[in-house]
């Protein structure tokens, strides 16, 4: 009986799941053995002729219950891949002057590497759907909260803005860590190279080295490092997808508060259900399972946080437990959430009916600014004028929570008090156009939206990526 990975078979996209698959991992294992091979020889190491082609010819061939029996013998799992690699190609020469971790540190940065770019992906795609959203509905004005309570007036479009700008600026710095991001490299037992030294016959590891990192498509090599690379490195990693994370994760808050005002919903495709209980509710279900995949980032984060800095000597294998999780784990959770907030953002409905009628409701209250700012323009003191418009408003507000008429009765107690020098014309004139409350929104929107189609063109595919959700 096996227990499945909950994060593969539920949230993660098929192409995630594949970079992180065993099968793939070791495959990958084994095109390093080649790369190192492939350089000893072009230094002059003697091979059997054939041999190379040999391994290559069985790179794929990975029987994973082979292996776990070679490993439940020898209690060493790259040993029993050594062997089962050397069995199947008919030659014991991988693995020649290395210790494992120069297979299994390089082999994880790699798959690490590719996920970076997948979820890179992943997010231009989101950044793209917002600031298409964010265009689309740039005109539609609706209450903006502080503190979640009604505050003045900005329009659906620069709440997707404001999420897009958020994203744009995680992924400007989840660009830097993809591009300064270093394989450790062919380093050996403590770092030396030492037995590569030896196996070359004093040949240049050096320059194999870079070899190898070529060969295996990267360009940035650590130099000064041990048996194991700093993991304050895996650290920066996981905290880069924590922040690639945030945008999306407060998409999913913003669309959960706006369906608890019925402002907007998330698609509610044919024949689902939102309670087993209560037939009529339709809940932001996808919204939910970006927050809940956000908080087992913040877990996967914790758990490298706790790697950071402990280091003993060259290294040890204490952190392998925590990296055997952490690594896969990171990259499927937050491949889920991109999947889930790009499913959230394609379907999310924006209800007008309703903001249109929540904004008549408020709209007097929402524009208190600009009658403050009226009144100071006609010579009363800016604090003078924010007691004056304060008093009215609170009284309105109480009024409304009883059943009052909340907006009416506040201009009309303005109109009605002569310390505030604005009739009722000029007071109607203050809120009469929504538009002119929401200041430079459109503009903001507008530039937003050349940003991020910048960016997005880096990787033009991105724009047709579509989520896959399984459930």
């Amino acid at each position: 009986m096996t227990v499945p990975n909950v994060l593969a078979d539920r949230y993660a996209s098929a192409e995630m799941v594949a970079v992180w698959s065993p099968e793939h991992r070791i495959a990958q294992e084994r095109r390093l053995w080649i790369a190192v091979l492939e350089a000893q020889v072009a230094q002059g190491l003697s091979v059997p002729h054939g041999a190379l082609d040999d391994y290559r010819s069985v790179v794929d061939d990975v029987d994973l219950a082979s292996i776990r029996r070679r490993e439940e013998r020898n209690r060493h799992d790259v040993k029993a891949r050594i062997e089962e690699f050397d069995d199947l190609a008919g030659h014991q020469l991988v693995h020649a002057g290395l210790t494992s971790r120069d297979v299994t540190e390089n082999t994880e940065q790699l798959l690490l590497l590719r996920s970076m770019r997948l979820l890179r992906r992943r997010a231009l795609a989101l950044l793209d759907r917002l600031a298409a959203r964010a265009a689309a509905d740039a005109h539609v004005p609706i209450a903006a909260r502080t503190h979640n309570v009604p505050a003045q007036v900005t329009t659906v479009g620069k709440r997707w803005a404001m999420l897009a700008e958020e994203l744009l600026g995680s992924i400007e710095r989840f660009d830097g860590v993809i591009a300064s991001y270093p394989l450790r490299g062919i380093k050996g037992a403590v770092g030396t190279q030492q037995d590569l030294v030896d196996v070359l016959d004093g040949g240049d590891a050096d320059g194999l080295e870079r070899a190898v990192v070529a060969a295996l498509g990267h360009d940035r090599v650590m130099g000064a490092v041990g048996q194991v690379y700093p993991r304050s490195l895996d650290f920066a990693v996981v905290s880069a997808f924590v922040d690639l994370a945030s945008a999306p994760t407060n998409l999913a808050r913003l669309v959960r508060l706006l369906a608890g005002h019925d402002l907007a919903s998330e698609e509610f495709r044919p024949g689902q259900v939102g309670s087993s209980a209560m037939p009529h509710k339709m809940n932001p279900r996808s919204s939910e399972r970006v927050q809940g995949l956000q908080a087992v980032l913040r877990g996967h984060l914790a758990m490298v946080t706790s790697l950071a800095g402990e280091q003993w000597n060259e290294g040890d294998v204490s952190c392998s437990v925590t990296r055997r999780v952490v690594l896969p784990d990171a990259c499927l959770a937050l491949d889920g959430l991109l999947q889930t907030a790009l499913s959230v953002i394609d379907g999310v409905g924006v209800h007008e009916a309703v903001i249109e009628a929540e904004l008549e409701r408020y709209l007097a209250f929402l524009a208190s600014g600009r009658v403050l700012a009226a009144a100071v323009r006609a010579g009363v003191g800016r604090e003078d004028a924010h007691e004056l418009v304060k008093e009215h408003a609170v009284a309105a507000a109480r009024s409304l929570r009883e059943g009052g008429a909340g907006g009416p009765e506040l201009l009309e107690r303005l109109a009605a008090d002569d310390r505030v020098p604005l009739d009722a014309e000029d007071l109607s004139a203050a809120v009469r156009e929504v538009d002119a409350l929401t200041g430079r929104t459109a503009d903001q929107v507008a530039h937003l939206v050349e940003r991020a189609a910048e960016v997005v063109a880096t990787d033009p595919e991105a724009v047709a990526y579509r989520p896959e959700m399984k459930v």
